[in-house]
């Protein structure tokens, strides 16, 4: 089916203060693209590389360092970069003339992650937290593409590029938009590629193990982060008070020092986040809401809550390489839930990492308890407003021996009874024991 795509230009209101904001942004993203650019051209020495994922790789880590960007506009300007790179090795293949891509047009590319999107106004992402822009609508829109597409409930948002026009001093979205009926009757068409959601949920934790997963996995090791830690800065205060030149080149190398370890134990972490997804089968990973963490979550500091921010942007990046989508649920009640019955109450967790049902005596890790119930926050979620034949919202979570529907009930597996069983119809899962 042909996939109906329309480009709508329209003028953003954006506010005074924030115009620096999307400058310094467009800077960093144009930063991200030309160093990658510079990086993966390699002609006539060598072949360029043109693999989004070795590029990410090699450059993700320096340019999240570089830059103050989002995960998603890092990426955003390392994929701009490959792209054309991709565009320049087809050309020398026809015997065509030309070089290392350049940027320097001012322009930012922005996707649902890195934007939220309303018929109105959109909310952009900067390096200084998020800008809200009010759409500049001509007096009758509906004669024009804007109230055709842009205000019309029948197209969503897809990927949109900023431009600014230094003429008029003012800020366009260049939006596509795409038929929503289209990507339904498309869905329907792909329906063999989407016959299972598995989910793996993940929780994240200040002592013991830095994340526990659904399936078990006790992952880092968040006591001994806060130790090296605690030296790091007791070290580093030994040497404050002295306040010589070589103390403060030594505390500088050691803050660097610092950084790698703990980026090296995060990617650790991440990558085996990774495996239990794709040793699963998963289609999603379940992370709780990070925000305002620090105020959540007991014994919580600045450094949980960037090493939890951190991890997430790791796994993130590193998921969607392989299909693999990560996304965030409100963490309320995941520790206090019962993750066997579905009783709810604060005395069922006993202590820091026991947990009790005092309903049911379910009794197991309270950070795999919690795990289980974030990856099924994000299970309710994904089937929310899809209807079985039935009229029923179909809701199956793969365990280890059986299945769980969301109103609790367990089947145990059987090898037998499933050899006739049809495959055709999709299913969202939990993965869990």
């Amino acid at each position: 089916m042909e996939d109906v795509i329309r480009t709508v230009k329209v003028k953003l209101d954006v506010p005074t203060e924030r115009c620096d904001d999307l400058h310094q942004t467009k800077d960093q993203f144009l930063h991200c693209a030309n160093t990658t650019a510079e990086w993966a051209w390699r002609h006539p020495n060598d072949y360029c590389v043109t693999s989004k994922q070795k590029a990410e790789k090699a450059l993700y880590d320096r340019l999240r360092n570089e830059t103050e960007l989002t995960a998603n506009l890092v990426q955003k300007g390392i994929r701009r970069a490959i792209e054309a790179t991709k565009s320049g090795v087809a050309r020398l293949k026809k015997g065509d003339n030309t070089s290392q891509p350049h940027f320097d047009a001012w322009s930012v590319v922005y996707d649902k992650r890195s934007a939220t999107f309303h018929r109105n106004h959109v909310s952009l992402s900067t390096l200084n937290g998020r800008v809200e822009c009010d759409y500049v609508l001509p007096d009758d829109p509906d004669e024009t593409p804007i109230g055709e597409y842009l205000l019309n409930e029948d197209y969503e948002f897809r990927m949109s590029t900023l431009q600014y026009d230094r003429s008029t001093e003012s800020f366009y979205l260049h939006a596509r938009m795409r038929r929503t009926t289209d990507e339904q009757e498309q869905s329907t068409t792909d329906s063999s590629d989407s016959k299972h959601r598995t989910v793996l949920g993940v929780d994240l934790n200040v002592d013991g193990s830095l994340a526990v997963t659904s399936t078990g996995a006790f992952i880092g090791n968040a006591d001994e982060m806060n130790h090296r830690r605690r030296e790091f800065e007791n070290t580093r205060g030994s040497m404050q008070q002295a306040g010589t030149r070589s103390a403060h080149l030594s505390i500088q190398s050691m803050k660097d020092r610092e950084h790698r370890w703990m980026q090296d134990e995060l990617h650790r972490a991440s990558n085996h986040i990774l495996e239990e997804a794709r040793d699963h089968d998963c289609t999603h990973i379940a992370f709780e809401n990070l925000t305002d963490i620090r105020k959540r979550m007991a014994g919580a500091k600045r450094f949980h809550a960037w090493a939890f921010r951190r991890l997430y942007q790791y796994t993130e990046y590193k998921a969607e390489m392989f299909g693999i989508s990560v996304e965030q649920v409100s963490p309320a009640y995941t520790s206090q839930r019962c993750s066997s019955c579905g009783f709810t109450h604060e005395n069922n967790r006993r202590s820091k990492h026991q947990f009790v049902c005092q309903k049911c005596e379910y009794e197991l890790n309270a950070d795999y308890n919690a795990s289980k119930n974030i990856a099924r926050k994000l299970l309710k979620r994904l089937h929310s407003g899809q209807k079985s034949s039935s009229g029923g919202a179909p809701c199956q979570c793969a365990l280890t021996s059986g299945t769980l529907n969301l109103n609790g009930d367990y089947n145990a597996f059987d090898p037998a009874s499933a050899e006739g069983e049809s495959t055709d119809k999709p299913t969202t899962s939990v993965v869990g024991n």
